[in-house]
């Protein structure tokens, strides 16, 4: 039976699952010389896979690298954009761009800022934005007005979105500015779309500013060191790398 073709895809580091997908669908990928639809399996050792008419194969896989970016405002995380809007492959060096598969891990929405992951491992991608994994991130939060401790509770049990309860928050506050605005730490272990954003909303105390400082155990400033600055990127530790597999490991019993 061999194998779905965006698996093997993703972990050869030639793409992220989803843009495999993407590349499938578009008929940029054969296998035996075969455009193939999406769906299509191969088995690694034995098929020919082919795309945009190059061969490609097991040992053609680049060596894994994981960085960290400081994502500035306005830039979105996504590899493909029909518009003209800046993306965060875009602050890469031209050597880190081209030919290495790097892609974000997950996303932050145009208008947040702070930690993004970016890999060409596709066992990492899969593993953090499998559905059942549930990876704390940490996000400073600037909302509107001053929430009061019973409105903070809601929040941290769960708010209904989608017709389905979030999975509990850590929810705190850090600085209040004059009753008219409030700074919150925040920590969720679900990445649902504008989640933070969409739960202030529902509570009446609509975000101003969302800023994500920590991915597990991943985060922008390292012990000792400044805080990563906005645009920047750096290599992850060796630490960090630990942990990344650790959660590879933890996603293969979800």
């Amino acid at each position: 039976m061999g194998e779905r073709l965006q698996k093997i895809l993703s972990q050869w580091g030639i793409a992220s699952r989803r843009q495999a997908e993407q590349m499938i669908i578009a008929g940029r990928v054969k296998v035996n010389d075969q455009v193939v639809q999406l769906g299509a399996r191969a088995i690694p050792n034995l098929d020919k896979i082919e795309v945009d008419g190059l061969s490609v194969k097991p040992e053609d896989r680049p060596e894994h690298i994981y960085l960290l970016l400081n994502k500035p405002i306005g830039v979105i995380s996504t590899c493909a954009e029909p518009s003209k809007r800046s993306k965060v492959l875009d602050i890469l060096s031209i050597e880190l761009r081209n030919g290495k598969g790097i892609h974000p891990v997950g996303r932050l929405d145009a208008d947040s800022t702070g930690a993004l992951l970016l890999t060409n491992d596709g066992r990492v991608t899969y593993a953090l934005t499998h559905p059942k994994h549930c990876l704390p991130k940490t996000y400073q939060v600037l909302v509107e007005g001053h929430p009061q401790e019973s409105v903070l509770e809601l929040w941290r049990q769960g708010i209904i979105l989608s017709g389905k309860k979030t999975l509990p928050a850590q929810v705190k506050v850090l600085k209040e500015y004059n009753g008219t605005q409030t700074f919150l730490e925040v920590i969720i272990s679900e990445g649902r779309n504008r989640q933070i954003r969409r739960i202030a909303e529902r509570l009446g105390y609509p975000v101003l500013k969302l800023h994500r400082t920590a991915i597990g155990q991943i985060k922008l400033q390292l012990p000792g060191e400044s805080v990563l600055p906005t645009g920047h990127y750096r290599p992850l530790q060796h630490f960090e790398v630990d942990f990344l597999n650790a959660q590879i490991i933890k996603s293969q019993f979800c």
